[in-house]
């Protein structure tokens, strides 16, 4: 008699295997197209009549068939909170159904990874607006930043999403770049320490990090987007990577987005030397790379490296892409017949495959016990929708002050004469197109602005209190006089008469100026709404220069997305405070710096320019790229980067060195006291920058290797030892390889770039020193 056994359990739903074995498994078992259905993603409900969050997005999107595509599975949905308003609770619902219908379709039951735009915040209706990347950077404070990315990734993966496209670690080249909002600042040092801050906290709450854009996007020529990219292979090394390298190595980042750019005639797309020798083979990256949205398409219709969508799919696959996003275009039928035909070999894509699906063993895609049922949903009647609508929050009190302390730690104080902070005067007039404009605190990539701008129908879904509301908050013994004066971006003058009226029967001007966000032409500030000129936009300069002329003190408060040249004010204005769209708490904590309530500490993360048009200008520049004799441009800053005032005073001094000399396999030690020698408590960004006087090749005046966010009550003083790498002081040299060189340093401890307070001058002994990935990338500060 024959003895009945259990069916074997598969091995891809065996949890005892590591997560390669399972996908080898699964691979195996698979045939072309259900390989090839687990590269891609699918956007539902994306519009195919209008570029509205997407470049091209009306050319490119096929509105793929799912009854057709779901019986050989799905590898990826697109933006199934952040394509148009929907309830989260009603959301999460949908996307189960939407699971279930992929789980029960396909013969392997497996689901699609879910992923969304998180750059500043969870990019979805009623989620938490926090600040954008930009003021990420002035708070030079990786740790809130850490803790902000795990309340992001927490609300996203409790109603069922994998991974977010964040973060952005594009350097700042030219601030003429629409996309300078969504950077960390103008830096590699201070980009990579806060970014890799961010994937630490987004993948600490399960969500699958992903580095973008894979890379050289933001050095496009002239600032535009898409826009060819002219760098060479040092500033590519030197200023680019850095950051990426950073959070491969110590960030546990588990996705990678190549750009849309070309450097030098090769698209990112199909470098294989940036996706595989030096990601892969060199950094030992192990996770998935995805496409930007339709940039694998992008190869044949923009760039011209191919000349048929198969092309374009076995470039980028040959090249190191694992999936194309947002939706099937190259990796469809097209790569299925180019397979079939024998034109692109199948290892390409189990390669691909393998990658895929141990990312989505690793996330318990492919247990045998997986549920699409998200945490939000537990234990809710699933039957009722109408019963689940509200009763799910994503801006809880608890995001709120998380988003109110970044805010207050971002907010830069540039000049003041002493005006600030205001002492209750009886009349404020509030003057300026953002001094009633509720989302003049968002970027381009939060909701509200990314997505409901196209549902002019539907609430806002956050509490955003304008600049006036969080004035008259902060100072309610004060009679506020409100006048727009005018527009962001128009030519109109007529209210400039109006503004200069308001101000001379008003004890301060507090005037409100900026940006407005938007895509691809639709703001002054975001995607694809690149500036020819960093004046700033429309007439707010006529606007700025009338209100300096009345004879009021004006306090100019810029809300917007990249920093622009202020003219008169520089010299003029009774104070100037800068927010980088600072997110919903955003005006609260303006109002707090301008009353005094809050002592400023937020420090430029980009430079301030003082002439519009003097670009690209960055504090990274080369001796030549400063004010030379030579030149009749002056690119020096108005306000250099690092800047940023309080309303105490610091003494920085006895710097002591521990020893002048240090070999190139070594490094240096310091000390040196900072104390609060003013009235009330703040904080000192202790920031220490590297000049290397003589080099084999070009090195910048001075870049940033090190800093300390340093709190200090009145009168507190304290002893801080820095330990500085010898590494620290490595570049590419001529034959490409990183190398440290025997020589003399000069280590300059600062308040600024422009502002040194101490400086030691030391030397590197013995031979030269080639380095690699795996060389110390930090300067460690102890306070006592």
């Amino acid at each position: 008699m024959a003895v009945e056994t259990a069916p074997a359990t598969p091995a891809w739903h065996d949890t005892t295997l590591d997560a390669r074995a399972r996908a080898d498994a699964l691979i195996v078992a698979m045939t072309l197209r259900e390989k090839i259905a687990q590269l891609f993603g699918v956007w539902v409900g994306a519009s195919d009549d209008g570029a509205e969050v997407a470049p091209y997005q009306n050319e490119m999107d096929p509105a793929a068939d799912l009854e057709e595509l779901l019986p050989h599975g799905l590898g990826q949905l697109t933006r199934p909170f952040g394509t148009a308003p929907v309830d989260p609770a009603i959301g999460a619902l949908s996307l189960l159904r939407t699971q279930r219908r992929i789980t029960a379709a396909n013969r392997f039951g497996i689901p699609a990874l879910a992923h969304e735009e998180c750059l500043a915040g969870f990019a979805a209706w009623r989620a938490t607006a926090y600040p954008v990347p930009l003021s990420w950077g002035a708070t030079f404070n990786p740790g809130i930043v850490r803790e902000m990315a795990a309340a992001i990734g927490r609300d996203m993966r409790a109603v069922g999403v994998h991974q977010g496209l964040a973060p952005v670690l594009d350097v700042v080249r030219d601030a003429r770049w629409g996309r300078v909002e969504e950077t960390i600042g103008e830096d590699p040092y201070l980009v990579g320490t806060v970014g890799t801050a961010y994937v630490q906290g987004l993948e600490s709450a399960g969500i699958v990090a992903t580095l973008k854009h894979f890379a050289g996007y933001s050095a496009s020529r002239a600032g535009r987007n898409h826009a060819p990219v002219g760098m060479g292979p040092r500033e590519r090394a030197d200023v680019i990577l850095p950051p990426f390298e950073m959070a491969v190595r110590e960030g546990g980042v588990r996705s990678v987005m190549h750009a849309y750019t070309d450097t030098d005639g090769v698209p990112s797309a199909v470098d294989e030397r940036l996706l595989t020798e030096l990601l892969r083979d060199t950094w030992g990256f192990e996770g998935t790379v995805v496409a930007d949205y339709f940039g694998i398409g992008f190869l044949k219709t923009l760039h011209g490296v191919a000349g048929s969508w198969a092309d374009a799919a076995a470039a980028a696959l040959a090249a190191g892409v694992d999936v194309e996003l947002p939706t099937v275009k190259t990796f469809g039928e097209p790569l299925v017949e180019a397979v079939t035909a024998g034109r692109i070999p199948e290892a390409l894509i189990d390669r691909a495959l393998r990658r895929v699906l141990t990312q989505k063993a690793e996330l318990g895609l492919l247990d045998p016990d997986w549920s699409p049922v998200p945490a939000v949903l537990a234990g809710a009647d699933l039957t009722d929708a109408a019963a689940l609508r509200g009763t799910v929050d994503l801006d809880p009190a608890a995001n709120r002050a998380l988003a109110r302390e970044i805010a207050e730690q971002a907010v830069v104080l540039l000049r003041n004469d002493g005006t600030l902070p205001l002492a209750r005067p009886a009349r404020i007039a509030l003057i300026g197109p953002n001094a009633e404009a509720a989302t003049a605190v968002l970027g381009c990539y939060a909701f509200p602005v990314h997505v409901g701008s196209q549902h002019p129908e539907t609430p806002l879904g956050v509490e955003l209190p304008t600049l006036r509301q969080a004035l008259a908050a902060e100072f309610d013994g004060s009679e506020i006089v409100t006048v727009r004066g005018a527009d962001i971006d128009t030519a109109d003058t007529t209210g400039i008469a109006e503004a200069v009226a308001a101000a001379r029967g008003a004890d301060v001007v507090v005037l409100a100026l900026g940006d407005r966000a938007g895509l691809f032409g639709r703001g002054t500030s975001g995607e694809g709404c690149d500036a020819e000129t960093l004046e700033l936009p429309g007439v707010q300069q006529q606007l700025l220069d009338a209100l300096l002329d009345s004879g009021t003190p004006v306090v100019v408060t810029l809300l917007a997305g990249r920093p622009y040249a202020l003219g008169r004010a520089v010299g003029e204005a009774a104070a100037i405070v800068q927010a980088f769209f600072p997110g919903e708490e955003g005006t609260a904590a303006v109002a707090g710096v301008l009353s005094g309530r809050l002592n400023p500490s937020g420090r430029l993360p980009v430079s301030v320019p003082r002439r519009p048009g003097v670009q690209p200008s960055t504090y990274l520049a080369a001796r030549l790229g400063e004010a030379t004799d030579v030149s009749s441009t002056d690119p020096t800053p108005a306000y250099g980067f690092g800047h940023g005032l309080s309303y105490t005073t610091f003494a920085w001094s006895d710097l002591m060195a521990e020893s002048g000399q240090a070999d190139t396999a070594d490094g240096f030690r310091f000390a040196l006291t900072v104390r609060n020698t003013g009235p009330r408590d703040g904080v000192e960004i202790v920031q220490l920058y590297l000049h290397d006087p003589v080099a084999s090749v070009v090195q910048p005046v001075q870049r940033l290797i090190g800093y300390h966010r340093l709190p200090l009550a009145a009168g507190e003083s304290r002893r801080i030892t820095v330990t500085v790498p010898a590494d620290l002081a490595s570049f590419t040299g001529r034959d490409g390889r990183r190398i440290v060189e025997p020589g003399a340093l000069e280590l300059r401890f600062a308040a600024s770039s422009t502002d040194h307070r101490l400086t030691a001058q030391v030397g590197l002994t013995g031979p030269v020193r080639p380095l690699d990935h795996t060389r110390r990338l930090h300067a460690s500060f102890d306070a006592v």
